[in-house]
């Protein structure tokens, strides 16, 4: 039953995605609040559908913790869903993201459109003041900056090291890093065609001021987020 269900969720999710994608591109055209309904509906939607479908459903917890106004959050990274779910439970979002998905057709026009923060790896050594200059335009404009600090999706227990990247965004922004832990892999893992019914967990922890030194801020970094996503899958796993 739970492969049946995971394959019509599957099945649903890269038929409805496109379709909509198209009928809805026009969007693109108009103001960006137009782009910006349309992912936070098409985030709703998809969400929805994991729970009537699959029976996977999130909880958040700590979102008082969220300070008000510009922020960077620096999410642990499972898993797909916390790249749809970002839109319900952040306002809007500046993603750092691969440059090569914004050449992407449909979806690469939609993310330039709602603004997001690109890093070319191609660019060597200027990746980084790059990425670093959009994200001052989009905390320029209000917005909070995301950034998955290990750069990469990483399966639950599998260690990766912490990049560089996100105290070059911490410095240069000069807000605090809010953390956040979850649990989604165990759910929904990398590449996997399967998705399980069950609650994703997603912790909102205790920011970090600006100011501190590189070293003092990636340990403590590292320890908060990691400390509690071992808390959180192991709590799913009993």
């Amino acid at each position: 039953m739970k492969a049946f269900r995971a394959s019509l969720f599957n099945a649903l999710f890269y038929t409805l995605t496109p379709i909509v994608g198209l009928l809805l591109l026009p969007a693109c055209l108009g103001p960006r609040s137009w782009v910006c309904a349309v992912r936070d509906a098409w985030s709703r939607s998809v969400i929805a559908l994991l729970g009537l479908v699959v029976g996977l459903r999130w909880r958040l917890t700590g979102a008082e913790r969220m300070p008000d106004g510009p922020v960077l959050i620096a999410c642990k990274h499972q898993s797909a869903w916390e790249t749809i779910a970002l839109q319900l439970f952040c306002r809007d979002p500046a993603i750092v993201l691969k440059q090569e998905l914004l050449k992407l057709p449909v979806i690469g026009w939609y993310l330039r459109r709602v603004g997001m923060v690109p890093i070319d790896r191609s660019a060597g050594a200027g990746a980084l003041k790059l990425m670093v200059k959009a994200a001052e335009e989009r905390v320029a404009e209000g917005r909070p900056v995301v950034i998955f600090p290990q750069g990469t999706r990483v399966a639950p227990g599998t260690e990766q090291a912490y990049h560089p990247g996100v105290y070059a965004l911490y410095r240069a922004l000069n807000v605090p890093v809010v953390p956040i832990a979850l649990n989604s892999g165990q759910f929904w893992a990398r590449e996997s065609f399967m998705k399980y019914p069950g609650v994703i967990d997603v912790h909102v922890l205790e920011p970090i001021p600006p100011g501190l030194d590189r070293k003092s801020f990636m340990a403590r970094l590292e320890e908060v987020i990691e400390t509690e996503t071992g808390k959180l899958e192991s709590a799913a796993a009993t």
